[in-house]
């Protein structure tokens, strides 16, 4: 027997309903032409789960302003439940999400369908579905962001003491600690945690009930909507309710700073995994090859991080571009405010997974990183500080170890070879090692391993805790 074709995805009957939700003061039905320019309903799809709540959370405000009897609004509520059960075509004849939306219902109750835009605007209606969905975007964004933020945690609490090179500028520095250098880059994913729990705080806001722009005339309790939504409060102005996009460039910027640090990241596991480096191998799940070199095992996990680091922030900067101009209240521009942020969800929840299992599974070539952390070139300040330890002014130190450092480069020696000479003496020479360069670092911050250790175990538990909050 052959294989049966899959049914279609059911679409309502379109005969009585028109295909958008305006249309009586028209002598003629919209062009192709504009309905190719204009409808949104190809991407704003994305929102019916979101349409759908507040529809849902409305039948109970419409209820209790006496537009709804209590059947009516039972049968609404389980009306809207089935389309989203039923869910969104990927291609169909509606402007946008609401018009399938208000389709669905007309072809499943009739009439009874356009009681449910009583008092309400899609002016409102969409800027409640945004922050809907924004909510729920932000909440899985920040714990994607924690889970990044554990992995590079529990590496650094395993690699408090292993020995690594410090960088600036690109060049060996100061030794450090692996795990020290882990920790470097949880601290501004805890800060970026931070950031998208405050923008959706700030953003806990309910835009329903401002109509168009001056309100909806129904005797609405919006601060008990916008409850039962699971909003905070209610918006304070019906003006700025529909015309407030203020969360989504939160949620933006939040996005881009993120994908910022994650680049940052990227690009120093990329120099570490490097040949010339070697002090770690990518593992094999999430690293790529080439089809001409056999023997290539390329970072593009990585790599693409950083691509979507730089294209967000022109996601960012098209967004911000795209509100400066907009007079109050609602303008059409404001139909481009969804794709943006859609897009930058998607890069996120793609990113942060697979580099969280790329963190984990890194694989450490701790004797190339103790070779290179002992190389003299990052104990010259130790032997500096030596000196400053005896009395002699930092700045005199200094110029003495670079000159001395000058010479013995001269003379193709190290520093202990070369011996004391040039104001060092043979015991400042036993500052030359590497456990006790790192032992010193025990300032608050410090890469000294139990200053790393300690850092380690209370950024778990603040991680912990923050996965709790909601």
């Amino acid at each position: 027997m052959g294989m049966k074709t899959p049914k279609k995805p059911k679409m309502p009957a379109m005969a009585k309903v028109p295909k958008t939700l305006w249309g009586g003061r028209f002598s003629e039905g919209p062009s192709e032409a504009l309905a190719r320019f204009n409808d949104s309903y190809r991407f704003d799809r994305e929102l019916l789960a979101e349409d759908v709540e507040g529809s849902i959370a409305w039948t109970g405000a419409l209820a209790e302003a006496g537009v709804l009897r209590e059947s009516e609004r039972r049968r609404l509520v389980a009306a809207l439940r089935e389309v989203a059960r039923e869910g969104a075509p990927a291609e169909g004849p509606w402007e946008d999400v609401h018009s399938l939306v208000e389709a669905c219902l007309h072809e499943k109750l009739g009439p009874l369908a356009g009681k449910l835009h009583t008092g309400r605007s899609r002016n409102d209606q969409v800027a409640t579905d945004l922050r809907l969905w924004l909510k729920k975007a932000i909440a899985e964004s920040r714990t994607l962001v924690l889970d990044l933020a554990g992995a590079l945690a529990t590496r650094a609490l395993a690699e408090a003491s292993t020995p690594m090179p410090g960088y600036t500028h690109a060049k060996r520095a100061e030794p450090v600690t692996f795990g020290h250098w882990a920790l470097a880059h949880v601290e501004p994913l805890l800060r970026d945690a931070d950031r998208l729990a405050a923008a959706s705080a700030r953003g806990d806001e309910c835009p329903l009930g401002s109509g168009a722009l001056s309100g909806t005339p129904l005797a609405v309790d919006r601060g008990k909507l916008a409850r039962s939504l699971g909003f905070a409060r209610e918006t304070g102005n019906s003006i700025d309710g529909v015309a407030d996009r203020d969360l989504a460039a939160d949620y933006l910027h939040a996005v881009a700073l993120l994908l910022v640090h994650v680049s940052r990241l990227s690009e120093d596991l990329i120099a570490f995994t490097s040949d010339e480096a070697g002090f770690a191998e990518l593992p094999d799940a999430l690293s790529t090859g080439s089809s001409r070199m056999p023997q290539k095992k390329n970072p593009d996990v990585l790599e693409l991080t950083r691509g979507h680091a730089g294209r967000s922030i022109g996601e960012l900067a098209g967004f911000l571009a795209l509100l400066k101009g907009l007079p109050l209240a609602y303008d059409k521009d404001l139909q481009l405010d969804k794709e943006p942020v859609f897009r930058a969800r998607a890069a996120l929840s793609a990113a942060l997974p697979a580099l969280t299992g790329l963190v984990a599974g890194l694989t450490l070539d701790r004797e190339a990183m103790l070779r290179a952390a002992s190389d003299e070139r990052l104990l010259a300040t130790a032997l500096a500080d030596a000196l400053a330890d005896r009395g002699v002014p930092f700045r005199q130190a200094h110029e003495a170890v670079g000159a001395r450092w000058a010479e013995a480069l001269s003379q193709g020696k190290t520093l202990r070879e070369l011996g004391p000479g040039g104001g060092i003496a043979a015991a400042d020479l036993g500052a030359l090692d590497l456990a006790k360069v790192l032992s010193r670092r025990k300032a608050s911050g410090g890469t000294a391993p139990a200053r790393v250790r300690a850092a380690a175990k209370r950024a778990l538990a603040r991680i912990a805790r923050e996965k709790g909050r909601r």
